[in-house]
This record gives C-alpha cells, sequence and structure tokens, in this order.
C-alpha cells in the first residue's frame, strides 16, 4: 500500500509538479499557468526545465488555490492582493473582505435580510 505521491520525503523536501498535483488536487497544467499569472511563484528549474516545489512554494499555491476557488477572486485579483500582501498592505484584503466576513455570521445574516424584506416591504406599499 502507498501513500500520496511524495509522501514518504520530508517535510522540507523538494516536490515534483506530479507530487504537487496530486497533493493540492490540481492539474499540472493548472500549476504551470499560475507560474506565469503569479509572479512570486518560482519553483526551482533544474536540467529540462524540470519543477521542483519547495515547501514555500506548495503554501502559495494553496493560498491562490483558496483565493481563486474558495474565495471568489480571479486570477488578477489573487495576484494583486498577494503582491500586496507581500509588501505588508493588507488593508486592501481587509476592506475587501469585511463586507463577506460580516455575512458569514447568521445574526449578520438575519439582519442584513430583514434589511432587504423592510425594503422591499416598503416599496410594494408605495407602488
Amino acid at each position: 500500500m502507498h501513500g500520496a505521491p511524495g509522501s514518504h520525503k520530508q517535510p522540507g523536501a523538494l516536490r515534483t509538479i506530479g507530487e504537487v498535483s496530486a497533493l493540492l488536487g490540481l492539474r499540472q497544467h493548472v500549476l504551470r499557468y499560475w507560474e506565469t499569472q503569479f509572479p512570486m511563484l518560482q519553483p526551482v528549474k533544474r536540467s529540462g526545465s524540470r519543477r521542483y516545489y519547495r515547501p514555500e512554494d506548495i503554501a502559495l499555491l494553496r493560498r491562490i488555490d483558496d483565493l481563486v476557488h474558495r474565495e471568489g477572486y480571479t486570477l488578477r485579483g489573487a495576484s494583486q492582493l498577494l503582491e500586496q500582501e507581500a509588501s505588508g498592505g493588507e488593508a486592501l484584503r481587509a476592506s475587501n473582505s469585511s463586507e463577506v466576513s460580516d455575512l458569514n455570521t447568521d445574526e449578520s445574516m438575519r439582519k442584513t435580510l430583514s434589511k432587504i424584506r423592510e425594503k422591499l416591504r416598503s416599496a410594494l406599499e408605495a407602488g
């Protein structure tokens, strides 16, 4: 019985694109494309342009995957956000995500829906 590709390696070891693809559940062509869209993603390239991903590359790929596939960022938006975070400016992310995080709470969602209901009721009564 074998584990995931690369699971036998030490935590700090370099991983091939196949191993990273299996680890993150992303196709290899997506990983290669993301290298063109995210300048900060630069895996080590050896003979024949074989890519080897460091632990920090894998962490960055996880972050990109979260931004694009879970938080709804475009590739361009995710790239801009990561560049700002790298330069220490997390204010943009905080301002962009404050509304989303507010809506994630049940109480806030109830309040928002109640306001919408009241606006709809007022509009129907007026119209």
